[in-house]
Parts: structure tokens; sequence; C-alpha cells
């Protein structure tokens, strides 16, 4: 049975915080490094929505692969959470000489999406996909590299949203106001290019202190070399001392309304177990505490963001992202070192 827990108004003005009782929005604002919990609940969605604490912004990040028919912007008009926007991380993008797709914009990209959305630098912006976790990481990423203080991925996206009652909506969406968003200054070192991982993919990963540890989010079979890339003129295989991480190890399937499924964060303590597996337990500390750094990288720069985002839940220090990723490491004009 559903739910008619409808939102009515997402766009208040920010006030003075009210903290007079443990609250959502207090748990949120006190929570440690950034001020923001990185992933929320539907049910924490709700009560950040109701209250009048904190401007909230909740914005649609689905993206498709390239071989998928799917339509993202298509399905955002179809159905959504109530007085969500649509961010197009193809388009909020820089462009590049390879034409890769959803490279990091630059900052005033950034800050004229964010203005034509109604998000403002004190807003809560919340995150959220169609396949429950899967792009909205990487919009997480894109938010925290230009220093945006308060935004969450919400745990199980739109399905998870439906599976627990709360309302659909199905009207043509609604017009949010602009505003001005300063251009921001993007975050040193989150982000690595190809230069960098070629001299990287030289040193000795667990070996090396110096080395950053890279992480590859795709399919197994695509890191060996043993199955097919979906972009036809990109061969599979890996960067040489790459460690394979398939970004799935960091995420729980879960049955959703009318028998679909949809994917969520795993908890903390299940994401370090499966990083232990990958690269041993000394290592991980020494990845938590901050004594070695870590690149993410998958086939284009998308689900590397949900290594990013399980790291981060682990309070790693230094994480980057390979924004390019394979698509760009292997490109056959580079001819890069790969192996299969």
């Amino acid at each position: 049975m559903l739910i008619n827990r409808s939102i009515q108004t997402f766009h208040r003005p920010a006030s003075r915080f009210r903290l007079s009782s443990p609250s959502i929005t207090h748990r949120l604002l006190t929570s440690g490094p950034g001020n923001s919990e990185l992933v929320i609940s539907p049910k924490d969605l709700q009560s950040l929505v109701q209250s009048d604490e904190q401007a909230v912004s909740i914005v649609d990040t689905t993206w498709f692969m390239p071989n998928s028919s799917r339509k993202s912007a298509e399905e955002f008009f179809k159905q959504r959470i109530p007085g969500s926007q649509f961010l197009d991380l193809d388009k909020v993008a820089s462009s590049h000489p390879l034409g890769l797709k959803h490279m990091m914009p630059s900052a005033q990209t950034f800050a004229q999406a964010c203005g034509s959305m109604g998000i403002r630098p004190d807003s809560h912006v919340v995150l959220y996909d169609t396949h429950g976790v899967f792009s909205s990481p990487r919009a997480l990423f894109m938010f925290k590299a230009f220093g945006h203080q308060f935004v969450s991925v919400l745990n199980g996206g739109l399905p998870r949203w439906a599976t627990e009652g709360y309302k659909i909506d199905a009207n043509p969406p609604a017009t949010i106001p602009s505003v001005s968003y300063p251009t921001p200054s993007v975050s040193s070192g989150v982000t690595r290019d190809y230069e960098f991982m070629v001299s990287n993919a030289r040193l000795d990963a667990k070996g090396d202190p110096t080395s950053s540890i890279v992480l590859d989010a795709r399919p197994k079979g695509r890191f060996l070399g043993t199955d097919a890339e979906p972009r036809p003129e990109i061969r599979s295989g890996h960067m040489p001392n790459s460690v394979s991480l398939p970004f799935n190890a960091f995420l729980e399937t879960r049955d959703g309304k009318d028998g679909a499924k949809y994917t969520v964060i795993r908890p903390r303590e299940e994401i370090q177990s499966v990083l232990e597996d990958a690269l041993g337990a000394d290592l991980v500390q020494d990845i938590i505490d901050g004594q070695r750094s870590v690149t993410t990288t998958c086939g284009s720069g998308m689900t590397a963001g949900v290594l990013w985002l399980g790291l981060k839940l682990l309070g790693a220090k230094h994480i980057s992202l390979y924004d390019e990723s394979w698509t760009g490491y292997a490109d056959p004009s580079r001819k890069s070192n790969i192996v299969a």
C-alpha cells in the first residue's frame, strides 16, 4: 500500500538554525568534516524538507551507460521526487580533446548549473538516481570538489523512496527561480590526469609508499581483458599495478516495488571488509590514517564515484578520481601500456 507522504515545499529561504532538540538537521549539520552526512535515507530526506532550519534542493543525477537505450532526462519528466530538479552530468561538464563525456566542469559552469536549479552555497543538496546508487556518487564528488558544504546522496535513490511509500510526482516539473551562486574554486588534487596515471603506473602500488593505489571500479572481466568494453573503439585490460575492485562490491541489492531491484551503499564495516579483502588490512589502515593515497577509476569516471564515496565513508583522507578513467587511458591515439 502506497503511503501518501507528500512534500509541500523544498526551497524555503535559509533561516537561522533552531536546534533546540536533536533533529535530523542537527545531526546532518554536526556530523564532522564537511558538516553533512554523505549518505541519508528517505526518512532523513523527508525530515529535512519538513523542517524550516535549512533550504533543501533535491537533484536527480541519473545517468545511463552509452549502450543503454534509456534516457535519463525523459524519465525525469515522467516521474521524480516532488520538487526535484534534473542535473545532466554529460552537459554540466568540460569539453575534452578526445571527446570524453562528463568531465569535471569548470567552476563557472558548475556555479551556473547550481544557480539555475535554485541552489545556494548554504543549501543542503540531496542527490539521487533511479538505479538506487550508481551515478549520484559522481555528482556528490563534483559538489564536494567545488567545496559545497551541505550535500548528500539519497541511499537507494528513487526506487527506495517509492518502495518506502513516499510520493512520486508525475506532473510536469515545476520551474525553480534561478539564484546567484558564487564561482567556487576546485579543491587541490581531487582529480588526476593522464600524465599522472602513466607515471604512477610504473610504481609498485603496494610496496612503494609514494605511489597512489589505483582502484579500478569496472567489472572484473573488463579489467582482465576477457570482456569487451561498452565503447567498441576501446580495448579492455587494465593499467599496470592497478587493483580490481568492481564498484558493486560496495553496494547491496534490494528488492523494490513491483519486483524491481535497486542498490544501496553498504554499511561502513562491510565496505572496510571488502577493501581489506582486496588490499589487506594493514594497507587499508594506512589509507584510513592518511599514510597512503588512493585514486579511483572506472570506464569513464562515473562509477569511480561509488568507490570514492565508500572510501570517504571510511574516513580516508587522500582520495582522488581519475576523471578520464579507462576511456581516456586506453584511447587508441595514446598507445598506453595496457595489461590484458
